[in-house]
């Protein structure tokens, strides 16, 4: 199927038909050529379409000053909705289930403030070991806030003895075992450290049975799987798009709630002026009355000039679509897994699910010596990976702007390490 040389791997770039979309995006130099960029899963590249949109609205805020908010190209007032049949799309919801807004620790305080509201004997979080540390954190001082200890409250589901993947089985089994004592399940969808993606539909589903709400961290998952959050009947999510969104360092996050909740004023959520029904919100009077939909957790208004990027980059998603870009995302880390399986001098193994179906756009190389050295000799060759303490490199062949070659690329210094 794969062949380990250059002429196979341009052969493939010659076919692709996503291949336009890699000159959209400006890439870092290195010897006066663009990098070999695999870091999208920790920074995505910048879109050439950020410049123009940013001088618009400089322009704009120069002609207009405070009359932006209703006459700029894109009126400030409303910002926030250009975003939202577009991330729909990626995520699989209704628009009026997304939002633009804020970053994802803060998103994910606010969701967990509607939706860990702990009663009685019904108090605990279940989540996977070793998630993000901001989850850990967020999860950590939610349940310390409502007076429960952490070693008490939290459930963590870790791989079994001698693996790296968390089997989800074992996730639908702890779910099951806690039973009317779970009040929620806090997973990331895609586990930033092995790439590992899981059946959020079927850990919805469990966690639904026993009476508890289903909630996701989409940092490693939006904009690089296909998903289909309200037919899942996902409750929540939140997600950064400074990844696989390039939207820039620290873009602005996002937050989608199932239309059973956004569209329940009963339901609990901190107040905000920008999350106020948008046909009172200038009338400055006393009483929060939400508007319906995911837009009823914002609490200000929107940052323009951080949203500016993410709607550069949302324009490339629409034009490209998930479905082709899992496809070739599919293909891209079959072929570097390929490769590296033909490299046998280098002692490291890939904790990366091997089935396609159980990973996003990454592979991580676990280097049981001389991970520092390989990871050093790959960036001092042009090529940008990630490096994760102990021993763990991860490489994100992103199908936006990666090509069959800069996998092969990959390989070709891995191999000439002696």
């Amino acid at each position: 199927m794969y062949e380990a040389t250059l002429q196979f791997a341009q052969s493939l770039d010659q076919k692709d038909e996503l291949r336009s979309f890699r000159e959209q995006f400006l890439f870092p130099q290195h010897s006066n050529k663009d990098v070999r960029y695999f870091c999208g899963n920790s920074l995505g590249l910048q879109p050439k379409a950020v410049r123009a949109l940013m001088e618009t609205e400089l322009q704009d805020w120069a002609k207009y000053a405070v009359e932006g908010h209703f006459q700029a190209h894109h009126p400030w007032f409303s910002y926030h909705h250009i975003f939202s049949e577009r991330l729909a799309k990626i995520v699989g919801a209704k628009k009026e289930e997304v939002v633009a807004m804020n970053n994802l620790t803060v998103n994910l305080h606010l969701l967990m403030l509607s939706f860990y509201r702990p009663q009685k004997g019904r108090y605990k979080i279940l989540m996977e070991a070793g998630a993000f540390p901001s989850d850990q954190y967020a999860v950590e001082t939610q349940v310390k806030m409502h007076g429960h200890k952490s070693e008490d409250a939290i459930i963590e589901i870790a791989p079994r003895h001698g693996t790296h993947i968390i089997e989800e089985d074992d996730i639908i089994d702890a779910i099951n075992k806690a039973g009317d004592s779970l009040a929620l399940v806090m997973l990331g969808g895609v586990n930033y450290y092995t790439g590992q993606y899981f059946d959020l539909k079927r850990i919805a589903h469990a966690a639904h049975s026993v009476g508890a709400f289903a909630g996701f961290d989409l940092a490693h998952a939006i904009g690089n799987i296909p998903m289909e959050l309200h037919d899942w009947a996902v409750d929540f999510a939140c997600w950064c798009s400074y990844k696989y969104l390039n939207s820039g360092p620290g873009g602005v996050g996002g937050a989608y709630i199932h239309e059973r909740h956004g569209n329940n004023p009963e339901l609990f959520r901190l107040g905000g002026w920008w999350g106020n029904d948008e046909k009172t919100r200038f009338k400055m009077e006393k009483g929060f009355f939400p508007q319906k939909g995911a837009g009823g957790w914002q609490l200000s208004n929107a940052p323009v000039f951080n949203m500016v990027a993410h709607n550069a980059s949302l324009d490339v998603f629409a034009k490209a679509g998930m479905q082709a870009l899992r496809k070739k995302s599919e293909q891209l880390t079959g072929y570097a897994a390929f490769l590296l399986h033909e490299i046998k001098h280098l002692d490291f193994q890939v904790i990366t699910p091997t089935a396609p179906g159980r990973r996003g756009c990454q592979l991580s190389l676990l280097f049981s010596n001389r991970g520092r050295e390989v990871f050093e000799k790959l960036t001092a060759n042009g090529i940008i990976a990630d490096w994760r303490e102990p021993n763990v490199i991860r490489i994100a062949p992103v199908p936006l702007y990666n090509c069959y070659e800069d996998v092969y690329r990959f390989y070709e210094v891995l191999m000439s390490i002696k």
